[in-house]
């Protein structure tokens, strides 16, 4: 490896990126970190998952979102707020999480590029800064965790203020009156839900049927009826047939004969992969139709073994979470270090308004396999602390296994839901049964305890484990004595 310049080059500086870098310094390797952009931090941290999920904790707070229900829905924390109220805590956010990135990058001793990297050869690429400077540096082995750009058809009059995609839109100038939102993915209803917070007429447009299909569909109906309570104009299954923007407002008309108008339009329908500038061809590595990378999902090697690849730029699950991990993993395997291998299940969070998470299998995927199974529901409502903060909607769903008892599934909507879904992970992973939420102790008053409350529902209706039934005799219950087993002594 002395030959090259760097044990490790990694573009993109995104999560899978600065884990892999992280990783590669805490092995003492010579690893490089390019990226495009003169702020270290990718995607995620300065127009995708730090700068939404901000500006959702500072729509929630400033509307007074969470306390409406003690004090009405008219209660405010800030009668007016502007979009230089949301974008302020907004800033001083990403100021310190690129500030904390770079002391890490500086504490593992990582070298950093500024500037637009481009393969021309096996392991040697091209590197050209904003300055005009062109440099060449060499390899042994590569990481591309470039992640994913906004796609931008060309029926859509994108004019960056009025008409935006999910990267314009955090710089918005000014809170519009009514928005409009195509794409009822991720990142769409997480927009709008969050602006319906703020009394925002939302109109949430998706072309399909259904939304978020790969949530399970009780979760689904429970945040349908939420978003629409909270006035979003939900329209599901007709194609956008042409966008017209007259200036003052935004017209949209729809394939079923619907139409729409509002101020701002958000489309939010897809990203593709950040890989066109890389000059792919000189290593021999293809894309596919939405310009995303294949990898071995295990080790994330793509069909070249020196050159992996890792985050949004390899396609789902396209979480920032999954994404430090890969990049872990991959630096790991990369420098030819053993290293843990990645759990089965992992959470997956919407930061919507209500917000989402699920972890494990859903309702439908156990009915495809054929799977005998149980479910143990629990309503926010029900619980002491549910009363306390005000909570009128929210729910735990949790699958069990009736054969092994195992927890397959656990999915969430409501009030800290991203967080309450590692205790379901924890127990899923640890192959954890029902039995665990029945024989502990959850503290009181809180909302973790609905995972007791949901595992006690479906143990109600379960099958009685032979060893706890009552055994009759003349009609008189007898104490069951049972003795321990030559193995057991």
């Amino acid at each position: 490896m002395s030959t090259f310049d760097y044990d490790l080059i990694i573009i993109g500086s995104g999560p899978s990126g600065r884990a892999a870098a992280i990783q590669a310094g805490k092995l003492k390797r010579r690893v490089l970190v390019i990226d495009r952009k003169d702020r270290l931090g990718g995607v995620s941290v300065h127009t995708g998952t730090i700068p939404s999920k901000t500006l959702r904790e500072t729509v929630l707070n400033l509307s007074g979102w969470r306390e409406r229900s003690f004090y009405g829905r008219s209660y405010r924390v800030k009668d007016r707020i502007s979009a230089e109220d949301l974008k302020a805590r907004l800033h001083m956010t990403l100021d310190y999480e690129v500030d904390v990135l770079e002391h890490q990058f500086n504490r593992n001793h990582i070298d950093t590029l500024n500037g637009l990297a481009r393969f021309v050869g096996p392991h040697e690429i091209e590197v050209a800064t904003e300055a005009g400077d062109t440099t060449r540096l060499t390899a042994a082995k590569f990481l591309i965790a470039t992640g994913t750009k906004t796609y931008r058809p060309d029926y859509v009059p994108f004019n960056g203020k009025t008409v935006v995609d999910g990267d314009d839109f955090l710089e918005m100038e000014r809170i519009p009156r009514s928005l409009a939102v195509i794409g009822a993915g991720v990142i769409g209803v997480e927009y709008a839900s969050m602006f319906s917070a703020l009394d925002v007429r939302v109109t949430l447009i998706e072309p399909r049927e259904t939304f978020l299909d790969f949530i399970d569909r009780t979760l689904i109906q429970e945040f349908t009826h939420q978003i629409r309570e909270n006035g979003v104009d939900l329209r599901l299954g007709s194609a956008v047939e042409k966008i017209e923007d007259t200036g003052s407002h935004i017209e949209i008309s729809l394939a079923n004969g619907r139409h729409i108008r509002a101020e701002m339009l958000l489309f939010a329908a897809g990203r593709m992969g950040a890989t066109s500038a890389l000059n792919l061809d000189a290593v021999g590595l293809e894309t596919d139709h939405r310009n995303r990378i294949t990898v071995d999902r295990k080790t994330y090697q793509t069909s070249v073994p020196h050159i992996y690849a890792t985050g949004d730029v390899i396609g789902h699950p396209s979480l920032a979470s999954t994404s430090m991990q890969q990049g872990r993993v991959a630096a790991c395997h990369a420098l030819e270090t053993p290293t843990l291998p990645e759990s089965p299940w992992f959470p997956y969070g919407i930061y919507s308004v209500p917000e989402m998470s699920t972890c494990g299998m859903s309702e439908e995927e156990l009915q495809e396999r054929g799977i005998p199974y149980e479910v143990g529901v629990a309503r926010f409502r029900e619980t002491s602390r549910g009363h306390i903060m005000g909570l009128e909607h929210g729910m735990l769903k949790m699958l069990l296994s009736l054969k092994t008892r195992r927890v397959l599934g656990v999915q969430i909507v409501g009030e800290g839901a991203t967080e309450l879904i590692h205790i379901g992970q924890a127990v899923m992973n640890l192959k954890g049964t029902v039995d665990y939420f029945v024989q502990n102790t959850f503290n009181y008053p809180t909302l973790a305890e609905a995972y007791r409350t949901a595992g006690l529902d479906a143990f109600n209706r379960m099958p009685i484990p032979e060893e706890f039934k009552v055994k009759r005799k003349n009609g008189k219950a007898e104490t069951i004595d049972k003795k321990p087993s030559a193995k057991e002594k």
